[in-house]
């Protein structure tokens, strides 16, 4: 039920996305204390984004989730994912900004249905 969707400016092409995939996947499921078989991370690279006025690196991500999101919960997450931009794609914790959205549970399609 938490989707991850992250875009970025950086080419992701001989990037080891995969190991971005996993380790955020691992983190959203620890730190919302969801499954991690329900979460899904999406990445895109290569997206146009320009912050502060410049085209160096950044991302942008949003983060849905069926409760599990708070304060605190939500600095966590914010710190351990820009951590994996910043050691996988040089993205640094500056140019990064994560918005969250907590969900009612009808609000979330899964399986030909809602939860």
């Amino acid at each position: 039920m938490p989707c991850l969707n992250i875009s970025t400016n950086v080419n992701l092409d001989g990037v080891d996305t995969s190991s971005i995939l996993s380790e955020a996947s691992s983190q959203v499921a620890k730190i919302i204390k969801k499954p991690e078989s329900y979460v899904m991370i999406v990445l895109k690279g290569s997206v146009p984004i320009s912050f502060g006025g410049t085209e160096q690196p950044a991302a942008y991500g949003e983060l849905v989730s069926i409760g599990g999101l708070s304060g605190d919960v939500n600095k966590k997450l914010s710190s351990a994912i820009a951590t994996i931009l910043e050691s996988k794609l040089s993205v640094p914790k500056s140019r990064f900004f994560l918005k969250f959205f907590d969900v009612k549970g009808s609000y979330f399609g899964w399986n030909g249905s809602t939860f």
